[in-house]
């Protein structure tokens, strides 16, 4: 395990750099994100086994994600508090070489397209995803989850939630946050998105905006908090969210529900044959954030308000076939490792593309990054 510590700040973001195997990108915010700078840190770790800061940038607001430029060796964009993002290069000092500003909240989390790699995401507490050039300053896209009127619909999915939320009314008050959104890997038009009013929204860009996307409800009506696309089966997804539990869902299924691609209201019952598995309980509070592994289809990782990290597998699937089983009948719920070095709530985890399979960075508000070997082989 190798560790990193950020003094005076706190992490929220980091990524593996796309084409060095020992270089990583970190965002963070002074005063836990709440008020003041933020902190972009490129890191590296040198031959003998320790990380050091190879070149950092000041902001003036808190940075909320980080993503490497697929198509720049040394590009790294970031999400920034003041409703920015600001694109570095590593190379020099102080200052972007670009800034794209059309959100009128925080920005929350980006994402470079890993199939066409001329474009990034941005979602913001604003309610909206914009998609980018990085040659131009003017968005190429805006999107929209459309807010739906859901007040009354308790997924049934979660019969532990129902239990403990006797008065269960209706959604967050947070509906109209955008926590997450991702390009597929596997295919350029398409884009995932979670939000506060616990639905998740897929987008396939190529289609009008009055058929674009399709909605689905993922966490029993508390907020949806994060969410990822498998690396290997494209019609795979996991989210997870303030209920504690990790989904998985087969977006497939999602077609055979008319009225979820019109945004009007639709029973839950329609969407429960889309969800092929659940961890429910997965973590002790909300997940934060969860990625699928870049070497293994089955595996996926969470991070939690809990200040733990937890390596998954899905029991749903073998690797090769689907499996019909569910992490939720598991004596152990299929957890492969527990981390539990942080002592504050963790942010930010990534997979390192390089090496041995299995080797992960985590970050959190105590300004600790630590690289560890989430498959312990």
């Amino acid at each position: 395990m190798l560790r990193y510590h950020m003094q005076g700040f706190s992490g929220y973001g980091v990524q593996y750099s796309p084409f060095f195997d020992n270089k990583l990108a970190v965002a963070a915010g002074s005063n836990f994100g709440l008020v003041g700078n933020g902190k972009l840190y490129i890191l590296e770790i040198n031959r003998d086994g320790k990380i050091e800061e190879r070149n950092s940038f000041l902001t003036q607001d808190c940075l909320f994600d980080v993503a490497w430029n697929e198509s720049h060796e040394n590009q790294v964009l970031v999400a920034q508090g003041d409703g920015t993002l600001r694109l570095f290069d590593t190379t020099l000092k102080e200052y972007p070489i670009a800034i794209f500003k059309e959100h009128e909240r925080e920005v929350f989390s980006c994402n470079w397209n890993l199939v066409n790699r001329q474009t990034f995401l941005s979602s913001s507490w604003d309610g909206s995803i914009k998609i980018w050039s990085p040659l131009r300053s003017q968005s190429l896209m805006s999107l929209t989850p459309r807010p739906l009127e859901i007040t009354k619909m308790v997924d049934p999915l979660n019969a532990i939630l129902s239990n403990k939320k006797k008065n269960f009314t209706g959604i967050s008050q947070n509906k109209n946050c955008v926590y997450q959104a991702q390009f597929s890997p596997h295919d350029q038009n398409l884009v995932i998105s979670c939000s506060g009013n616990s639905y998740a929204s897929l987008f396939d860009i190529r289609l009008p905006p009055s058929r674009s996307q399709t909605n689905f409800l993922v966490h029993s009506g508390l907020e949806a908090l994060t969410c990822d696309f498998n690396k290997y089966r494209p019609y795979v997804i996991a989210t997870g969210g303030v209920d504690n539990a990790i989904r998985i869902w087969d977006i497939r299924m999602l077609k055979t529900s008319g009225s979820a691609t019109t945004g009007r209201p639709t029973h839950t019952s329609s969407h429960n044959s889309a969800c092929i598995n659940e961890i429910p309980n997965a973590h002790g509070l909300a997940i934060r954030k969860v990625t699928w592994s870049p070497h293994h289809s089955n595996i996926l990782m969470s991070a939690s308000y809990d200040m733990t990290c937890r390596v998954w597998k899905d029991l749903s699937n073998d690797g090769a076939k689907e499996t019909y089983k569910t992490n939720s009948t598991d004596t152990g719920k299929g957890c492969l490792s527990n981390f539990t070095q942080h002592s504050e709530f963790v942010f930010g985890i990534d997979w390192s593309l390089w090496g041995k399979p299995g080797y992960v960075a985590s970050t959190a508000w105590d300004g600790n990054l630590f690289v560890w070997n989430g498959l312990g082989y």
